[in-house]
């Protein structure tokens, strides 16, 4: 996996000529049960993304999200950052990638994406600062009214393709929608996917523990079930990424 603050100049300059995928992991730190890390949204989208190998460039993580105190209160590892203080932080970082040379940007989330078309704080701030970066960037290199230009009369025919703006930056679930997987919160689909990524974070003998409905499922998670969401995300990712291979 090449990895953004690794990478040399010339090896950025390779990557944008390449038109290789720059990819934003984007999570929360939540409280997940007694059996879990608060960095769960986080870790399953980092280490489903290594396995994709060098086909993909990785920026540093966001891990502080609108991770909300619906699942629980302070004192048990939540912490919530409202989205209007990380939304400029986000525009900033597109606008510098974009600045860069960089237009195949792609954010991917796993934090409340069950109705991903509706859209949740964490990730409607993301695709709204992909939004606010791409306008401002073509408006400060093209001018007022550059959608108007004769030059953009086919924008309709092309929008679907690379060569629209629009789609320079975008915002994918790790998980298409209706996914054959268990999607939960630190039950059996969340645990199994932790047990299949980074076993080494959980501890079992407590899934039980708190007595939350949403873990009582916990047990029921093996390696193999979280292998099987794994390779369901991995297909996901390579169409949306439209990358060639084998994952890594």
């Amino acid at each position: 996996m090449m990895q953004f603050d690794r990478m040399r100049p010339q090896q950025i300059a390779e990557a944008v000529a390449a038109g290789t995928p720059v990819v934003l992991p984007i999570g929360v730190m939540e409280y997940h049960g007694e059996h879990l890390p608060a960095g769960v949204d986080l870790l399953i989208v980092t280490e489903t993304l290594k396995r994709l190998g060098d086909r993909i460039i990785t920026l540093p993580p966001f891990a502080y999200g609108a991770a909300s105190h619906a699942v629980a209160g302070a004192g048990r590892g939540t912490l919530h950052l409202e989205p209007a203080t990380f939304l400029p932080m986000a525009e900033a970082l597109f606008a510098g990638l974009l600045a860069n040379g960089f237009r195949n940007l792609h954010g991917v989330i796993h934090h409340q994406t069950e109705n991903f078309a509706q859209g949740m704080p964490t990730d409607l701030a993301f695709r709204l600062a992909a939004r606010n970066a791409i306008f401002r960037h073509l408006e400060a290199a093209q001018g007022p009214g550059w959608w108007g230009d004769r030059a953009m009369a086919d924008y309709y025919a092309w929008r679907a393709e690379a060569a629209d703006p629009f789609n320079w930056i975008r915002i994918h679930p790790l998980f298409p929608a209706g996914a054959d997987f268990p999607f939960d919160h630190a039950g059996v689909g969340e645990t199994a996917l932790m047990l299949a990524l980074a076993p080494e974070t959980v501890d079992m003998a407590r899934a039980l523990e708190g007595g939350h409905w949403y873990t009582e499922t916990a047990p029921q998670a093996t390696v193999g079930l979280g292998e099987r969401g794994v390779a369901l995300a991995l297909a996901h990712l390579t169409a949306k990424l439209k990358l060639q291979g084998s994952t890594g």
